[in-house]
């Protein structure tokens, strides 16, 4: 691997796994359709991280090791996506009436510690940390980072059995169907972590086209005292929905906790006309 290629994909696993709501270049899934009504229906998913949201204007998305739930609740591997200059895709058949939900689930550590005089730096998966970084090393700093990306589509009908939770890392539960979602009516969503509701949890709602408006146009949002919020959908179009926790993080590479845990979560969503 080329110099350039090994800087290219360290940029991109860090943006997936660390700064989904920070930075200006933002990682999403993108499914060309959320609702499809066919005999053989097929949709197509994008990835990508761009500076404006859904515009492919950056780099592709690593989308290996993505899943597909089915109607069932069934997970299996994604297609193996296509991977271009700008973006990565795939073409899923939905072969079973339903909802479907595609996610890509990332853990990764990022460390420094001291080797004698000198500083060293890691960052990669979690087993490569085990067998690379000394768990006795001096100076040890560790931040784990577990990211999710998802998205749902659904052929000719919704349903519910492909949105139960797995329990681990930040989630989105949606308690309206996310590919019923209307401009002016109310869905309800509740947010957890390692299975555990989130009372009083911050998160944001951005339209895309932000390059037409000029503005981000966020909107921010919180739960209630359950964990969960009932939000009047704005206007139709593509939403990405984040989310982070902590919310507050350290600045510096040697504040906070020798030891951190950051997590994070985005989903694309679409609201459809009244």
């Amino acid at each position: 691997m080329t110099r350039t290629c090994l800087k290219h994909t360290l940029l991109a696993l860090a943006l997936a796994t660390v700064t989904l709501q920070a930075s200006a270049h933002r990682p999403w899934l993108y499914p060309q359709q959320t609702t499809v009504e066919a005999k053989d229906a097929w949709v197509t998913i994008d990835g990508a991280i761009s500076e404006g949201l859904f515009d492919i204007d950056h780099m592709p998305l690593k989308m290996d090791g993505a899943t597909v739930t089915d109607p069932d609740g069934v997970s299996a591997p994604a297609p193996a996506p296509v991977m271009g200059k700008q973006r990565s895709s795939f073409d899923l058949n939905m072969t079973k009436d339903g909802t479907y939900k595609i996610s890509l689930v990332t853990r990764t550590v990022m460390a420094s510690y001291k080797a004698g005089a000198e500083t060293r730096r890691f960052r990669g998966s979690e087993e490569a940390f085990a067998r690379e970084v000394p768990a006795n090393a001096d100076e040890l700093r560790t931040t784990y980072a577990h990211a999710r990306l998802e998205t749902f589509v659904s052929a000719n009908r919704a349903s519910s059995g492909a949105l139960k939770p797995s329990g681990s890392g930040l989630e989105m539960i949606p308690l309206t169907s996310p590919t019923e979602l209307r401009s002016g009516e109310t869905a309800r969503w509740r947010f957890q972590l390692d299975g555990k509701a989130l009372p009083n949890f911050a998160f944001s709602l951005i339209p895309g086209g932000v390059r037409y408006r000029g503005v981000l146009g966020e909107i921010r949002l919180a739960t209630d005292a359950k964990g969960e919020v009932s939000v009047h959908l704005p206007a139709p179009g593509m939403y990405w929905l984040n989310a982070a926790f902590p919310a507050a993080q350290a600045k510096g590479p040697n504040e906070g906790p020798a030891v951190q845990r950051r997590f994070s979560y985005a989903a694309t969503l679409e609201v459809l006309p009244e």
